[in-house]
């Protein structure tokens, strides 16, 4: 007990204030526990007692509550808020309590309901986080459209990207979108950068063509782990439409529509070669995907970084007491990443 702890602490020299500090009470909190022990014999926590007996002078009585009650539940505000019917009570000249006080009492009968038709919002699970360590771990693909010259109709661009290096890993354009296509694109893929069982994850939405028996199926037999978006959230599948967001609005996209497959084909194969090749990519500092890939980033960020800290040494003023620019290789990339991964990205970042 504590007033025993107490009062040994006092008999060995301690001072009675400092020995409260240290169990975290007052003086004054010992002194009305030895009171209550002295005249009742036991300890009791009474702090909920007062709570409970403690009632506020403005607070409804248990009549107000039920009329507040009985207006909820009439037949002509049962499916109704309070938000509206307050209101519709005022202008009737009549008052019974706040819009809040109507919610509270609802809440404490249990009777704080949607009303109506309307459901309560899903607390939608966040997709799995993914972590890319190094190329072909995870890659994710998705279709876009390309304009034809016929109003309406549109070429259907398959693409898939790694994640890691940003690199497009293969691509295909058909006239129509199936899980056929799909299947192949993702099985040539595999096949050209020599992907093995149980290595690659592969993100896509939640479309047709990516959950069609046969798509997998071919992931299935090439091993390769699926993952999906949640339902109609286009942020889940972040670096795909980047990549579509890239290649749209490049000064190369062509101002008028495609005349044919095969024309939109030769377009494309041009694009991906800029972008792998040519393309310095800003999440990755600027190094372009195929250099990522290959692991050549680092010797070349610090080539940058060199020449970076060489100029601040021939010109400090420039500087003054501020860093050079970051030129340190981007470690690893996460798909969907938790609260906890972000701030460890933005802390590797700074």
């Amino acid at each position: 007990m504590a007033i025993d702890l107490i009062k040994e602490a006092c008999q060995q020299g301690a001072r009675e204030s400092k020995a409260c500090a240290v169990l975290e009470i007052t003086c004054r909190t010992l002194r009305r526990w030895r009171e209550q022990l002295r005249k009742e014999g036991v300890l009791s926590d009474r702090r909920m007692e007062a709570a409970q007996e403690r009632i506020h002078p403005q607070a409804l009585t248990a009549e107000e509550k039920q009329e507040v009650l009985d207006v909820c539940n009439s037949a002509e505000f049962g499916s109704l808020p309070p938000s509206q019917i307050v209101p519709i009570l005022a202008d009737r000249g009549r008052y019974l309590a706040s819009e809040s006080t109507f919610y509270r009492v609802l809440r404490e009968a249990g009777q704080c309901n949607r009303r109506g038709r309307a459901r309560a919002p899903k607390q939608t699970q966040r997709p799995q986080a993914w972590e890319a360590s190094s190329p072909n771990r995870v890659w994710t693909w998705d279709i876009t459209y390309m304009p034809t010259l016929v109003k309406g109709e549109f070429y259907r661009l398959y693409m898939a990207v790694d994640v890691y290096s940003r690199k497009i890993m293969g691509w295909e354009v058909h006239c129509e979108e199936t899980a056929q296509h799909a299947a192949i694109l993702i099985e040539k893929a595999c096949m050209v950068h020599e992907i093995t069982r149980e290595q690659l994850v592969l993100h896509s939405d939640n479309g047709s063509p990516m959950k069609g028996v046969t798509m997998l199926g071919m992931l299935q037999k090439l091993g390769v782990v699926p993952s999906f978006s949640r339902p109609s959230v286009s942020d889940d599948n972040p670096y795909s439409e980047s990549l579509f967001r890239t290649m749209k609005y490049c000064p190369k996209y062509p101002a008028k529509p495609f005349g044919t497959l095969d024309q939109a084909r030769e377009w494309v194969l041009g694009f991906v070669t800029w972008y792998n090749n040519e393309h310095r990519h800003s999440g990755i500092r600027f190094v372009t995907p195929e250099q990522r890939h290959r692991r050549m980033d680092q010797e070349l960020l610090a080539t940058r970084s060199r020449v970076y800290e060489q100029a601040k040494a021939a010109r400090p003023q420039r500087w003054k007491s501020r860093a050079v620019r970051n030129w340190s290789p981007v470690g690893t990339v996460w798909l969907n990443p938790t609260k906890e991964h972000r701030a460890l990205l933005k802390s590797e970042s700074a």
